[in-house]
């Protein structure tokens, strides 16, 4: 029988996940995330049964990494049959993915004030008909 080793998340990579979703990183992704940063590479399987995650979660997942240029993947060929498997890393430091969803925050809190402001200018300036005075 093949001995197989799965790496698997603990309390730590949980709370990751739990502060990315806070942020509003999708659960499928901070879990992809939080896995793909402990790890120096990884299957789609890896990811898998590693994060917590099915198999199409991990291929929305990968997805959305691959559109954000966060990843890297190559192709590596099994030993005997069947299908070539991929093997996905990051490719952007975990610094950058965070600063990325940082600057995400900061653009949405401005917006917020910015309606806010708007929001005390229309409630404060009085009246804009003279007829609806109550």
């Amino acid at each position: 029988m093949k001995e197989d080793f799965v790496l698997k998340f603990d309390d730590r990579d949980r709370e990751v996940v739990e502060i990315l979703r806070s942020l509003g990183v999708p659960r499928k992704v901070s879990n992809t995330i939080a896995f793909l940063a402990n790890v120096q590479e990884a299957t789609s399987r890896d990811i898998e049964r590693g994060s917590e995650l099915r198999q199409p979660e991990v291929s929305i997942a990968l997805r959305t990494l691959r559109k954000n240029n966060w990843i890297d993947e190559r192709v590596c060929t099994n030993v005997g049959t069947g299908r070539p498997m991929k093997v996905y890393k990051l490719s952007t430091p975990i610094d950058e993915i965070l600063h990325y969803y940082e600057e995400e925050k900061l653009r949405e809190a401005s917006r917020a004030m910015e309606r806010i402001e708007k929001l005390r200018n229309l409630l404060t300036d009085g009246p804009s008909d003279p007829a609806r005075s109550y």
